[in-house]
């Protein structure tokens, strides 16, 4: 797309962008171990360090809640690791460990999360992304204001990624290495959205107000544009390899990993220093967003 504006540059891999109560833009910048926020005014500033490698955050009614991998993607190894966990920042800025595990199985390497229409934190478990495909079991799993995790879906070695909460309790989720974007409904079946294309790796997940998905591809250079029912309408180019978007005053804001490809040999070097956010106005709103409380306090 010709108006797509590059709003901020030189991010350490942004990732998982959700919208603060004050019009802020948050996200997590992964080899930094830190979420960070965008502004017109300010630009970026920082918000949080929670340490390790965050993967995505997002608002809560009672603070932020994020995915802790704990301090690993592909070969690059964090200097400050965290256990795997779901971490939650409250709302003067503490940062507190929620839940290490599902069901007592240790998480993986959480990745993406949402609050779905039954009040529970859903999030993404896929393990450590590795160049040759997933090498782990992936689940889906749901925090509860009790503060246990279960683990809801077991997805085998797909690499459950983004994942958003619909309006009737359907939650949706994308699956890097099978290229699905998948549905469970509240009375737990599972269905088959959509297969995209074989040149895509998909990430993240966008709701539309109108039920669509925007769906990110860090391999296509843009955004798959999914009816609900997962009939595709479009795609949108952004360049780069966009990892997450969301929606805010009729844009879409979009973590970009660089224009250096995770493929090259210089890659971790690229992401260290050249992750971007973009700003696509598409004059769409998005699904308003569920905002749950599942913290300690």
């Amino acid at each position: 797309m010709d108006d797509v504006t590059v709003l901020a540059e030189g991010l350490a891999h942004p990732e998982g962008p959700d919208v603060l109560r004050d019009g802020r833009i948050v996200f997590v910048e992964t080899f930094a171990g830190r979420l960070s926020t965008w502004d017109a005014r300010r630009g970026v500033c920082g918000y949080a360090h929670v340490g390790g490698a965050p993967n995505a955050c997002a608002l809560g009614a009672d603070g932020v809640y994020v995915t802790q991998n704990g301090g690993a993607f592909a070969d690059w190894r964090s200097p400050d690791p965290r256990t795997p966990a779901i971490q939650w920042i409250d709302l003067d800025g503490r940062v507190h460990e929620l839940a290490t595990a599902a069901d007592g199985a240790p998480l993986r390497a959480p990745n993406d999360l949402a609050f779905g229409a039954d009040g529970r934190l859903w999030f993404t478990d896929p393990g450590h992304w590795t160049p040759g495909g997933p090498s782990e079991e992936g689940r889906i799993c749901a925090l509860g204001r009790d503060g246990a995790a279960r683990t809801l879906v077991e997805t085998g070695r797909a690499f459950p990624n983004g994942i958003v909460g619909e309006p009737d309790g359907s939650i949706v989720w994308s699956e890097s290495h099978t290229r699905r974007v998948r549905r469970r409904r509240p009375d737990g079946s599972v269905e088959l959205l959509a297969t995209l294309p074989a040149d895509r790796i998909p990430d993240g997940l966008a709701l539309a107000a109108d039920g669509s998905l925007y769906v990110t591809g860090i391999t296509s250079g843009g955004i798959d544009v999914l009816a609900a029912d997962g009939t595709r309408l479009g795609f949108l180019a952004t360049g780069g390899e966009p990892q997450n978007c969301t929606f805010h005053e009729g844009g879409l804001y979009v973590a970009d990993f660089g224009l250096v490809s995770q493929l090259s040999p210089a890659w971790v070097h690229a992401a260290e220093t050249g992750g971007r956010l973009l700003r696509l106005p598409l004059g769409v709103a998005g699904q308003p967003p569920q905002r749950g409380a599942v913290g300690a306090g």
